[in-house]
């Protein structure tokens, strides 16, 4: 008996399968689709070049990087045509071999060869992979003549230069070969055959400008491989040219003065937040580092005690010391904690009720009976114990914050630090521990947890100078479109701090003027043949505590524990155009070590600008 025929389960059954083939159709159909696009569009250069194997070549032509200028257009960073080794892995029998021969001959060291077997594999056979960069003319002539290295050739290029060797090297930064890592980070189109990239500053900061796009060359060689024709493809774009708001002349006056020493000073234009100068010292070649720094020049600047490589402008984070004091006082009048006329007895120490710790002035003997402006130019820090005790930490904190202390201000350079600015949350947050009393006096005259980079006093000094103007400080000025054509960048962003009475601007700003020409003022001596009026703080501030009974006497410590002496000034006063920041460290007195060095500095910029 024939078993019954289920029509309507064979016809699912069918369906079920025709699905299937279909979806299967569908998915072999678009493998082969997008292997075809891989094929002939993603990767067309790479197999066009593998088909027509020896024949013909498709290189690319690195473009010539664009130079960094200062605000007066003189060069900070430009190029120069050079010489290079080369060696086509195609054209060379014995590759180890030559690379010894090469060696033997003082055409390259070892570290030559270390990096070349490192880089090798990143290129293929048909491309020159560089050995040695910036051959000295002796060498390319000994080279030529001997003529002796299958495979090996010397090549023109355009090497980085920094003529002003040092004096630049913390703001323009270096070049130096690609990594692996950069490979990941830039457009792969733009930078094939790049060999070198930014590192540090504005280098690394504006490396895409700077860079340009490469272009393409095709290289048709012989069956020997001797080259019979090279065609342009696509020609290079150049890099942007750069000029800076830094004053080279001020720059290299800074670094001179800080010679010998560990300190910055930055200067800011009060007008609209560009950068004058940003020093920072010790400072290092920077032309050490884009043909390879050596493993011995490296090693003694990663081991120097100086750390010249740390950028103390905008990395370094000291205490302010008495240079927060302006800020302090204006957060105490903005906020009627004291008034102009309040005043307070300073006998040379404060005591909190119910603590037997003193709190010492500077000053032992203490300054008598001082209002706002006195305190200020005196430097008397009894004032600030008791503001300070008055306001509270997170007071402090928040008027604090509006001059962009405890974080970044944002300047276009990388690296930057935002430093420390407590209060009861951060040090819950940091220590698990609750805020005690006599840290805020610490607070309130820039000493205990409190620390800051010399850019942000700078940017803070300027804020006090424009009346609550806080600018986000800027490098860049201008970029060169053509040669005729200079395009002015966009300006940092700013912002306006409250302002409850603009007399208490004006009342801290006499304090920091009398500063500098009060017969009390801690900064009198540089008031001497001053041709522009000037408002200073000066600033002392400790490596380390002292009990209460301990004095201080620099010539006792050990050099790494003496006080940091610190300055910071605006001039004119009536119409100001200049901020500036100065740190010494470990140098004692801020007005015998730093008010100087910003005093020259700042006759050098009015006599250069005598019409602004």
């Amino acid at each position: 008996m024939e078993k019954l025929k289920n029509i309507a389960l064979e016809n699912k059954i069918f369906k079920n399968r025709v699905v299937i083939a279909v979806i299967f159709m569908i998915i072999i159909t678009l493998i082969i689709i997008l292997r075809l696009y891989n094929l002939q569009i993603i990767n067309y250069d790479f197999y066009v070049e593998e088909s027509t194997g020896n024949h013909i070549s498709v290189l690319p032509i690195q473009p010539i990087r664009g130079k960094i200028l200062d605000r007066n257009g003189k060069i900070i960073a430009t190029n120069k045509l050079a010489y290079k080794l080369t060696l086509t892995p195609e054209k060379t029998k014995d590759i180890n071999k030559t690379l010894l021969e090469l060696k033997k001959d003082g055409f390259i060291d070892e570290n030559n060869i270390k990096t070349f077997n490192k880089v090798r594999k990143s290129f293929k056979r048909f491309q020159n992979i560089p050995i040695k960069y910036n051959l000295s003319e002796e060498k390319v002539n000994k080279f030529l003549v001997s003529n002796k290295f299958v495979g090996v050739d010397i090549e023109s290029y355009f090497h980085r230069v920094y003529p002003n060797d040092k004096y630049a090297s913390h703001v323009v930064g270096y070049i130096a070969k690609i990594s692996e890592k950069d490979k990941l980070i830039y457009d792969k189109k733009k930078y094939l055959g790049t060999n070198f990239v930014g590192k540090t500053g504005i280098e690394k900061q504006y490396e895409t400008i700077l860079h340009g796009d490469n272009g393409k060359k095709q290289i048709e060689r012989n069956v020997t491989g001797r080259i019979i024709n090279t065609k342009v493809i696509k020609p290079a774009k150049n890099g942007t040219d750069l000029y800076l708001s830094i004053d080279m002349e001020l720059q290299k006056k800074a670094l001179e003065l800080l010679a010998g020493r560990r300190g910055a000073v930055v200067a800011i234009d009060v007008k609209n937040g560009e950068i004058l100068l940003l020093a920072s010292g010790p400072n290092y070649d920077p032309n050490l580092f884009v043909a390879g720094i050596s493993h011995k020049d490296y090693q003694k600047l990663q081991k120097s005690k100086d750390i010249p490589l740390l950028n103390r402008a905008i990395q370094g984070l000291y205490p302010p010391g008495s240079t927060i004091k302006p800020m302090v006082a204006l957060a105490g009048l903005e906020d009627e904690f004291i008034r102009k006329n309040t005043i307070i007895h300073c006998p040379g120490h404060y005591q909190l009720p119910n603590v037997k710790r003193k709190f010492n002035d500077w000053k032992r003997d203490g300054h008598g009976n001082v209002d706002v402006e006195n305190a200020i130019s005196q430097s008397c820090d009894v004032f600030f114990y008791v503001l300070a005790d008055k306001m509270g930490i997170d007071t402090i904190h928040h008027n604090l914050k509006y001059f962009r202390f405890g974080e970044k201000t944002n300047i276009d350079i990388p690296g930057e630090i935002k430093g420390v600015l407590p209060s009861k949350a951060w040090k819950k947050a940091i220590k698990n521990e609750p805020w005690y009393r006599g840290e805020t006096l610490n607070a309130g005259i820039g000493q205990g947890f409190i620390s800051v980079t010399p850019l942000q006093l700078a940017v803070s000094t300027a804020a006090i100078a424009n009346k609550g103007v806080v600018f986000e400080p800027k490098l860049l000025k201008n970029i060169q479109l053509t040669d005729e054509e200079i395009k002015e960048v966009k300006k940092g962003r700013k912002r306006q701090i409250p302002i409850k009475n603009i007399k208490n601007w004006e009342q801290v700003i006499k304090g920091m003027e009398q500063t500098i020409y009060s017969p009390k003022g801690t900064a009198r001596r540089i008031n001497k043949n001053l041709n522009y009026t000037l408002a200073g703080k000066t600033g002392t501030a400790q490596v380390f505590g002292l009990d209460a009974e301990e004095q201080y006497i620099a010539e006792e410590l050990e050099e790494h524990l003496r006080d940091h002496a610190l300055f910071t000034a605006f001039a004119p006063i009536e119409d100001p155009k200049i901020a500036m920041a100065v740190i010494i460290e470990n140098a004692g007195s801020g007005s015998s070590k730093a008010a100087p060095i910003a005093k020259e500095l700042l006759d050098l910029y009015f006599k250069n600008n005598t019409n602004n």
